[in-house]
Parts: structure tokens; sequence; C-alpha cells
């Protein structure tokens, strides 16, 4: 991301990028200025911009071949193409050689770094990686947007607003957009006011629902249940988010056993940092055996559910009421 920003800044471009990582709203924002720095906004004759697969290596490379119309060069972009996922060896091999009339921008979700087109561009432009940010990143992030609007927080909003959103930069931005218009000319955002208007993730209900299932609370873990379905959430992605869950918490157990650091339990859990502790204390409430009988139980719920042998709600219901119960039995 340094280098972009130095590439930008002094006007000194590569002839290929490939912008890829999880962090969408940061891959976005960059690519935004790439290529405004590339091209006068304006200009939509030297602009072309190829979505999606389909997506035929031979029309932009016909086109980037074009000499770019009364500018400095022509800017080509491919959007989620797959090129630097699947094998396209015919752009792999015409990246070396794109004139210097032309910028080619690779804005993609998905890459194999051991692809001939990843390598392509490494090798002959810049592969920028966008990760998740961690949580004073973060923090700082939402902190200067409220502060350009008059506004500040304090920490443990701070922490409740994060908590709600995840460490999705998209989904704080739109998040951020709501408790702006609501609390219009106060100065100070409330713990009230996030609880207003920011809506919870369905893994954070996914969460609170085990937080109640390891609480022993069976009719809190069935009523969230309930909550879910009510919001249209079909029982196989919830039993898809408890299975994630209890991989997770597994996960977890297996590295907090080894006295593993913090911040890498987190990323290789793939939770904020903010959110360990909750994590971790409910791995306390399990012995490692019982989060392996978890994670078979529900792999057995969904075979059962997908071969016909039991119905999605009822079966994902099951397994709530087992693993809330008073004294949860596991197989042997």
């Amino acid at each position: 991301m340094k280098m972009l920003m130095e590439d930008i800044k002094s006007r000194r471009f590569q002839r290929v990028y490939l912008l890829t990582g999880e962090e969408t709203y940061l891959r976005n924002q960059y690519r935004k200025r790439l290529r405004d720095a590339l091209l006068d906004p304006e200009d939509t004759m030297n602009a072309s911009v190829f979505e999606g697969k389909g997506i035929l290596p031979g029309q932009v490379i016909d086109l980037a071949e074009t000499m770019p119309f009364f500018a400095e060069r022509r800017v080509i972009e491919l959007q989620d193409s797959g090129f630097a996922k699947n094998a396209c060896p015919e752009l792999a091999d015409y990246i070396p050689n794109i004139p210097e009339t032309t910028c080619l921008i690779l804005t993609e979700s998905e890459v194999d770094k051991r692809g001939r087109v990843y390598k392509a561009v490494k090798k002959s432009g810049r592969v920028v990686e966008f990760k998740r940010q961690n949580e004073r990143t973060l923090e700082r992030w939402v902190l200067g947007t409220l502060k350009k609007e008059g506004k500040n927080i304090r920490e443990e909003t701070m922490q409740a607003f994060l908590q709600r959103t995840g460490a999705d930069m998209e989904r704080i931005d739109r998040e951020l957009e709501k408790l702006l218009c609501y609390t219009m000319d106060r100065e100070v955002v409330t713990l009230e006011d996030v609880e207003a208007v920011c809506s919870e993730q369905t893994e954070n209900r996914i969460f609170d629902m085990i937080q109640a299932v390891t609480d022993r609370d069976q009719k809190r873990a069935l009523n969230l249940y309930a909550d879910l379905l009510a919001m249209k959430e079909p029982p196989m992605r919830i039993l898809a988010l408890i299975t994630k869950q209890f991989n997770r918490l597994l996960l977890l157990k297996a590295l907090s056993g080894q006295g593993t650091e913090k911040q890498r339990m987190a990323e290789a859990a793939g939770v904020p940092p903010f959110a360990l502790g909750k994590y971790l204390a409910q791995c306390r409430r399990y012995t490692e055996e019982q989060l392996r009988q978890a994670v078979e139980d529900c792999v057995e719920a969904d075979e059962r559910v997908k071969t016909g042998r039991m119905g999605d709600q009822l079966g994902v219901e099951l397994l709530i009421v087992k693993y809330s119960a008073e004294s949860p039995r596991t197989k042997r």
C-alpha cells in the first residue's frame, strides 16, 4: 500500500497493477485513487472497465495496444475477472509487453500466488494486498471520521460499535454514516446511539446464541435462533455459521493450550483482536473433546438434512437444545 501511494505521489506509474486482499473497502478506495491519478476522471475516451467472468483476453490485449486519444495513457480496469486465480496464459504472456501508453489495473477478490498471471504482475508491475486492519487502525479511522464531522466517541462506545460491525471497513463506513445522520448536531456519540441504529452482523447473533448455549441458557439460545429465522436467515446458513464458530473455538482452544501469542491467535482464527477475549472466554467453558464432538454433531446434522432424513429448521434446533441443556452429554 505504501509503494502504491508512492507511485501516485511521484506519478511514476507501473504498467500493470494487481489489487487484491480481503479488505474490499480499501481495495476499492485505492483503485479509485490510482485511476484518478492516471487519467482525468472526465476522460471516458481512454478509460475502459471490464467486470466479472467471461472477459476475452484477446479483446483486452487489442485495446491495450490501441494508442490513447489525446492523452498520456490509456487505462484498462479488470474487476473480478478471475484471471489472477485461474489460468490465463494469453494475458500472462502479454503482461511483460504492455506498452508504456497503457496501464492495466486488475482488482481481484481471489488470486493464486502460484499462477502465471500473479507472477507476471509481480515481476513486471506491482501487486498490492489489502489486509484486514488491526483494532487500533480501525479505531483511529473511526475517530478521524467522526472528528471531521465535529463529533467524539468514548472508548467503551467505540468498542461496542466495532463489536457490532466487525473489522470490515465497508460495513463500518455504512454504519458510521447511519450514526452521523442519527446524531445530527450532537457532539458525542453515545452507546444508546450505537444500539439504536447500528445493525448487528448475523455472526454476532450466532456468537450471542452460542454464548447462551455455553451459559446453559436454553430459553435465550432458542429465542435468538427464532430471531435469526425471523430475519429470514436460512437454517442451513445458521448451521454453517454454528459449525464455523465451533471450529474456531476448537482452534483457539488448541492455540491457547500451546501458549500462542494473542495477536497470532486472532489472525489464525480470523477474528478481530478486540473480540478475542470473548472467544477465549467461550473456549474455557468447553473441553477440547466437547468442542470436537460439537463439530462432529454439526457435520452430522448437515448430512441428515441434506439426505432428507431431517428438516433443516428442526435439525438446527435439536443441536442447540443438546448443547444448551443443563448437563450436556457428549458421545464417547
